[in-house]
This record gives C-alpha cells, sequence and structure tokens, in this order.
C-alpha cells in the first residue's frame, strides 16, 4: 500500500540455511551473524512497528511538489528513512494453470549517510537494513507459500543503487534493465525469474506523489504506482519450474515519518480490470474502529490518466470473514467495492482463503495479503479483473508495508 512501515525479514548476509517445518510449508531461516545483530534487528523492527520511529536527525520529510523524475525516481532515496519497492501479479502458465505472486523489497535506514550510494565508511559498519517478501499462490492446488530475507547494507551483500533501480539481497533482486524490470528470487523449490515491461507511465498517487497517511498529523509518503506491466519469465513451484506469462503492478514508497498516532492498521487493494483501467484504494483504520478521513486511492484510465479519488469518492465493504487457524486471527474476506462517480459496482472474492503472510523475524509480523478475483459491473455493463489485498493490524501490530 502507499507508505507501509512494518518490515519483516530474517537473513543476514550469506550465512547458512537452516529449513524449518512451519504450517505445512518449509520456511528458510538463516543463522544470524551475531547474537548482537540478531538483538540489533529485532529492536529496529519492534520500534518501526510501533510507530514510535520518528523522522530521525537529519532525514527529510515528503513535501508537496515533488518533480518525479524516471528512472531517476526508480532508485533509491537515502535521504528518507524507509523505502520499499513493491511487486504483485498475476500468471498463467501454459499448462492453464494460474498463480498469483508478490515480491518486495524494503530498506530502512538506521542513520543519514553523507555519500548518495548509501556506502559507509567501514565497509562493516551498520547503517541500513534490507528485507524482502516472496509469495506465490497456486490457485489450482489452493496453497500459498512464503520465503523471506532480510540483510545488512555492509560488504554489498545488500543494497540498494541511487538513480536507477538495483536493490538486492544476496541473489535476490530488482533491477531495472532499459524498460524494464528483471524481478529473481528463489528458495527451497519456490521462486521466480521474471521481465516486466511498463505498459502505461507512472501514476502518481495524492498530490501529485505526495501521499498523506492522516488526517491530523503530518504523517505521508511519496507514493507512485506502475499499475500495469507485461510480464513473462518462469516460476519454481514445489520444485516444477514452469514458463508463465501474465501482468504485474508495482508500488514504489520512501518516507521519513513513524505511522500516525492510534492507527490499528490499513486495507489496501490494487485492482487490474479487463477494460483497460486499474485501482488503488487505500482505508487507514483507527484503533476506536473508525476509518481516517486521509484514506484514499486512485482511477487510473487505459492511457494512463490518474483521477485521485477521496474517501468520499468510493466506499468498501466486507462481505464475510476468514479466521486464520494458525493464528486465530480474524481477517475480513470478501469486500463490495463501489466507484459511483465511475460507475462501478465490484466484488472481490480471495482466490485462496489462507494467504496470511507469518514472518519469522524477532518482531513476529503477521498480515493478509493475498490475491483475489473480481466481478461486477460499470454503468451496468459486465467487468471482471484481478487484484490483490493487503490487510494489516488485525493480528495486534502493524504489518505489511504501509
Amino acid at each position: 500500500m502507499s507508505g507501509r512501515v512494518a518490515i519483516d525479514g530474517e537473513k543476514f548476509g550469506r550465512a547458512g540455511f537452516r529449513a524449518r517445518r512451519h504450517s505445512g510449508q518449509v520456511l528458510r531461516r538463516a543463522h544470524p551473524m551475531s547474537a548482537v545483530g540478531k538483538l540489533a534487528l529485532g529492536l529496529i523492527l519492534a520500534v518501526l512497528l510501533a510507530g514510535g520511529a520518528g523522522a530521525g536527525e537529519g532525514f527529510e520529510m515528503p513535501r508537496p511538489g515533488r518533480v518525479f523524475q524516471f528512472p531517476r525516481d526508480h532508485g533509491a532515496h537515502p535521504e528518507y528513512k524507509t523505502e520499499w519497492w513493491y511487486y504483485v501479479g498475476h500468471l498463467t502458465a501454459a499448462s492453464g494453470e494460474s498463480f498469483g505472486y508478490q515480491l518486495t523489497f524494503f530498506r530502512v535506514a538506521l542513520r543519514k549517510l553523507r555519500k548518495p550510494d548509501l556506502q559507509a565508511r567501514s565497509a562493516w559498519s551498520l547503517h541500513t537494513v534490507y528485507f524482502a517478501h516472496l509469495a506465490i499462490t497456486d490457485i489450482a492446488r489452493r496453497t500459498f507459500a512464503f520465503r523471506e530475507k532480510s540483510g545488512r547494507g555492509a560488504l554489498s551483500l545488500s543494497g540498494a543503487a541511487a538513480g536507477t533501480l538495483k536493490v538486492w539481497i544476496d541473489d535476490w533482486q530488482a533491477e531495472l534493465q532499459g524498460e524494464e524490470f528483471h524481478l529473481l528470487a528463489q528458495d527451497g523449490g519456490l521462486g521466480l525469474d521474471l521481465v516486466l515491461k511498463p505498459m502505461k507511465p507512472p501514476a502518481l498517487h495524492g498530490e501529485g506523489g505526495y501521499s498523506r497517511k492522516s488526517e491530523k498529523s503530518d504523517a505521508a509518503s511519496y507514493y507512485y504506482s506502475l499499475p500495469r506491466l507485461d510480464t513473462r519469465g518462469t516460476i519454481f513451484v514445489d520444485g516444477r519450474k514452469l514458463p508463465v506469462t501474465g501482468a504485474s503492478w508495482m508500488d514504489h514508497e520512501f518516507f521519513s515519518h513513524a505511522m500516525a498516532p492510534g492507527l490499528a492498521g490499513w486495507d489496501w487493494f490494487s485492482l487490474q480490470l479487463e477494460d483497460g483501467w486499474e485501482v488503488m484504494l487505500y482505508l487507514l483504520r483507527h484503533q476506536d474502529g473508525s476509518v481516517d478521513p486521509a484514506s484514499s486511492g486512485a482511477l487510473i484510465d487505459p492511457q494512463g490518466r490518474t483521477r485521485h479519488l477521496k474517501l468520499t469518492d468510493f466506499h468498501v465493504k466486507a462481505t464475510g470473514a476468514w479466521t486464520s487457524p494458525h493464528t486465530r486471527t480474524k481477517y475480513p474476506a470478501g469486500w463490495e467495492i463501489g466507484i459511483p462517480g465511475a460507475g462501478y459496482r465490484l466484488t472481490l472474492t480471495p482466490t485462496v482463503p489462507d494467504q496470511e503472510i507469518r514472518s519469522q523475524t524477532p518482531a513476529k509480523v503477521i498480515y493478509w495479503e493475498g490475491q483475489v478475483k473480481i466481478a461486477g459491473v460499470k454503468n451496468d455493463a459486465p467487468v471482471a479483473g484481478v487484484g490483490y489485498a493487503e490487510l494489516t493490524g488485525y493480528a495486534g501490530g502493524l504489518g505489511g508495508r504501509f
């Protein structure tokens, strides 16, 4: 979603793996480089997830009026404390099988560096931490598998380039090559190797890319999406290697502020409709159950023109619920979304109920991030599509990428 500050991950450097069976899937966990390193990571995550990390001395704050430049702004922005590159997509194999995927890279600075290339005086200096999430939903088999990695910005084991997109943790990476994005991640029989080509220009959210996250505080991020990317390549599921094609969605956000006081979580949606339109929506939920008026969204037409949506321009209603057998967390499951000004009345249904991410970091981040199918009407004409939903805060603590 726009501005997600819950960061997860486990692995530091090139340490050895330790496989662990967890609720029907294998999670690969890495041996930490040191007890001190693991403790530092746990404290970092706890502070971030609690919303207690402010801008930090020396970090810049998002302000209205930024002039975005691409491809430069696809790269890292070390002058801001937190940043992520988020990809989700919908893939079809030659056999006709359908899959959803997520690959997200997070960057969190512990202190501001003077040099724009994110290098420190000492190659061992712990100045930045990186995390990544990989998940694949197998619709036919009704399974969901998740992996995670983390690393420190030292010794070139993890990093993010400024000026162009190149972010990596060990052999996991997202890189801009010419006009295409190359995604690569693989661990324990689960993985992907994809090439993504944007079909539309970047969609700037909020006020020209300045996305507010609270009505009463200055919490905000810079936020844009590439809402439709032609996708081709290979995925690895249960040891199978499958050539795939499909469409993806990319979000990129960077900011320095902590989350607004009283924020409990958020519901975020990215929708790709067969009529060539896309929709992004997010609802910021307060601890008292109310929705922050800064909640908003965007409507993107087939030519790539973006219309900002205020909270009063749309409505979202949960139609059901699902309780995790792993954590006993209760999530909404299924939604009705209306955008009266555009004529849309849409029904969203998860393709697989259990798409809960249970990060094994010291912070134990839990959230639901999953693929949905879409049916409905636009001005009484049938319309269908696919999308992703992210649900955080339901397990008692922020998760995801806001």
